[in-house]
Formats: C-alpha cells, structure tokens, sequence
C-alpha cells in the first residue's frame, strides 16, 4: 500500500500565520504539523509516501523529512499549485499510486488513541473498495456525516448536512483500492469547483464497497485548520506528553517500534537534536530499547 500526504492549500482559515509558511509546518505542541499525519501512515505500515504541497511550500518539506531515508521511509513530493479538492490527489499522485492500494490523510489532522497501529495495520491489509473511519462529534453538521444501519453497516453518506442522520463525522484519513484513481478521472467539478473526496466514497459505497471502521470512545480526532483548534491540539498534546511521559507522534521512535530503523539510527537522529527535549527523548527511546 502507498500512502498519500495533501498538505496543499492557502491555510487561509489561519492567515495571517500563514501567510509566509505551510499550515503544515506550524507547531502541535513540540514538533510540525506534519508530524502526526506522517506518525499515522508509519503506523499503518507504510513506508512509500508522496506528500502533496504548493509549489512555495515543498522545499521547506523536503528540508524537513528529506527522502525519507533516514527513517527507513521512501518520500516523494509532489506539486498541486491549487486547490482542487480532495480527490485531486489521486490524480496528482496517479504515478506514485502505480498498481497499488493506497491510504490518503490530510495533512491538518490529528489521530491519537489505544490499539490505532492494529486498527490501522487491519484496514491496511484488506482493502477491497474503501475503508472510511468514523468519529462520533456533537456538530456532525460541519462534516461529511455517515449513516449506519441497526448493525453498524454503512449506508449512506451526507456532505455538511442541514439535519444529519448520524453523528458520525467521517476523518481525514482514507484507505483506496486501486480503482480509486479511475473514479477520480471520472468526477466532475462541484458547484465549488472541486473534486470532492465525499463523491469518490459515494462511488464505492454505491458498489457496496465501502467500509466504515468505528474510532469510538479514549479516542481522539483533531483537525488543527483553525486557531482554536490548533491550539487545542498543541494543549492536548502537552498534557498527554507531560503527564504520561511519552511522546505523540515521534516519528523516530515509531520508526524504531516498527523495524523500519534500529537502535543505532534512532540514537544517532536523537543526537542530532540532543539541545531539545525532543531529540533527548529519542535517544532515551533507543537507549531503552
């Protein structure tokens, strides 16, 4: 499976901070946006990324990750110079794609809960249509909303509904077979003008092909698009971290966990950051494993 970064757009619900500077590669707490996108893929397994961006932001993105190589990822990156909806990534990314599956996430979205890595690594292994995740909020109106049947089955999916069925907000992370690339050659523009992600899962779902994968209760689901939110992500974060005394989204350390690197890389990619609690945290990570 490959997986998909859109870390595009204009962050205009963010300006003035965004102005100069990805919404991406603003801080969560102690480390990039970006970050915890990422820490999701690595999770799920995937180790062959593409992360979509304007063409103004990508180099400060390929400062940041590089290759990839150093965590044992393959990273490509790929232009979108406009907003063009969701399902445009398919498309942009239709070469990296090639003949596999592949899992999309935006690049604003926060995950963090028990058993996600198993969760993830499960849809991963068997998509066959689409794998949606689904998270119960109290204003499913700002969301593309899901509507199940008495025995949790997807039936139905509403864009922003007036008077949603459910209150079951679909996330920002998505797993495709390959047929997903064909159904976005096959949209057409909304009345916004773009191609919408929620059109490619009514396809899937009209072949009875669409999976919802409940994220319910001691889970948590974040987009930081807003200053509200962004700080209340960084303050979740801090808390967890601080209290706990483990770190969300430490690619380094997920890394290290999932075999991708061994303990003499992790250490070595701590002490490059060893003036910061962060990368003292990394190699502490790798002197304990």
């Amino acid at each position: 499976m490959k997986g998909i970064i859109l870390a595009g757009g204009h962050g205009t619900r963010l300006h003035p901070i965004t102005l100069g500077i990805s919404k991406q590669l603003l801080p969560v707490y102690d480390k990039p946006m970006i970050y915890y996108p990422l820490s999701v893929l690595m999770l799920a397994g995937i180790v062959d990324i593409e992360i979509i961006s304007t063409p103004r932001d990508l180099p400060a993105f390929r400062q940041l990750l590089g290759d990839g190589s150093s965590l044992g990822l393959s990273l490509t990156y790929a232009e979108q110079p406009e907003p063009r909806g969701l399902a445009d990534a398919f498309l942009v990314s239709e070469k990296h794609i090639g003949g596999d599956s592949v899992m999309l996430i935006l690049g604003d979205n926060v995950f963090h809960g028990p058993g996600f890595s198993a969760t993830l690594q499960r849809a991963a292994s068997r998509v066959e249509g689409c794998v949606l995740f689904g998270y119960p909020v109290h204003d499913p109106d700002r969301y593309g909303v899901a509507e199940v049947d008495e025995d949790g089955v997807l039936v139905g999916l509403q864009e922003k509904p007036a008077s949603p069925r459910s209150n079951l907000a679909i996330t920002g992370l998505y797993a495709y077979d390959n047929e997903v690339v064909e159904i976005a050659r096959s949209l057409q523009p909304s009345a916004r003008g773009e191609l919408e992600i929620t059109d490619v899962n009514r396809a899937y779902l009209a072949r009875g092909s669409a999976e919802l994968v409940l994220l319910g209760r001691g889970f948590v689901w974040l987009d930081t698009g807003t200053h509200e939110s962004l700080i209340e992500a960084g303050q979740y974060v801090e808390i967890l971290e601080r209290r706990q005394g483990v770190r969300i989204a430490c690619i380094e350390e997920i890394a290290l966990h999932m075999g991708y690197i061994d303990q003499d890389t992790c250490h070595r990619l701590g002490r490059r950051l060893a003036k910061s609690p962060y990368g003292q945290y990394v190699m502490d990570v790798a002197a304990a494993s």
